[in-house]
């Protein structure tokens, strides 16, 4: 990805609006309605955007909101763009960083995975405390982007500590049981192989879905602070009875979807 492409994306948007954000949040599958708590000041459809990746899956909308949440600037990403969707992985993030350059400080990324941590069940929500990335591919491959960070970035904190620490407060607080854990993407678009499931276990991986990683790398690349939060929507193949199927994984969320909108909200008036 240019430089010049961002850009354009950036010139385009601004066209439309000139609302600068503080924070930025990635709603995955199922998810969606958490944008209903926003004061919405303007959307934008990604197909307006010229260059700009559009989602393809079901129950990704396909549109930023820029709003409030409280007193918070945010702009929310309803609906993500996915590498199996067959995009290439610098236009897959390609968002977050048009995210960083409106003025987003704070990447809150969210998604539905395969629980495969000891305890979990379907619709736990799990705080990602760190990620495996070796499994899909890294969006900073090619020339680096001199403009936004260093050629080699520091992966020691990806997911900030204070961050984590307000999250996991304000679960407390609001009596939401959070689950803790590592995250690993893997490319999709077909669920893991039970031997698939039984390798990530001994990596130390507690929860696995098909996007995340990408976004995080790329937007720890340009000096966001980033935090997230996983959906547990089923429990990773071999561990269930019951086939795995993206209906499962919608009804889980939209399950939990309560839940998850009281965490995300509170949380985030506590990123000012």
């Amino acid at each position: 990805m240019s430089y010049e492409k961002l850009l354009a994306c950036k010139e385009a948007v601004r066209k439309k609006t000139d609302f600068v954000p503080d924070v930025a949040l990635v709603l995955g599958s199922g998810l969606g309605g958490f944008a209903d708590n926003i004061k919405i000041e303007t959307e934008i459809e990604y197909k307006d955007i010229p260059g700009f990746p559009v989602s393809t899956v079901p129950g990704h909308a396909g549109k930023f909101i820029f709003g409030y949440l409280g007193d918070v600037k945010i702009v929310c990403m309803k609906g993500r763009v996915h590498f199996y969707e067959g995009y290439d992985v610098h236009d897959v993030v390609l968002p977050a960083r048009l995210m960083g350059l409106l003025g987003a400080k704070i990447l809150f990324l969210t998604n539905a995975a395969g629980g495969l941590g000891e305890g979990f069940n379907a619709g736990d929500l799990m705080l990602i405390t760190d990620h495996v990335s070796m499994f899909a591919p890294n969006p900073l491959i090619g020339p680096n982007l001199d403009e936004l960070g260093a050629r080699f970035p520091d992966m020691s904190e990806v997911y900030k500590k204070d961050l984590q620490d307000i999250i996991r407060n304000t679960a407390k607080e609001n009596g939401i049981e959070l689950k803790e854990g590592v995250y690993c993407q893997l490319t999709g678009p077909s669920y893991e192989s039970p031997a698939e499931i039984r390798l990530l276990q001994k990596l130390g991986v507690s929860a696995v879905g098909m996007s995340t990683v990408n976004e995080a790398i790329a937007a720890n690349h340009m000096g966001l602070k980033v935090c997230g939060v996983s959906c547990i929507s089923n429990l990773a193949a071999g561990l269930s009875e019951n086939p795995l199927s993206h209906k499962e994984v919608q009804e889980a969320a939209d399950k939990a979807a309560p839940l998850f909108t009281k965490l995300v909200t509170e949380s985030i008036r506590k990123f000012k």
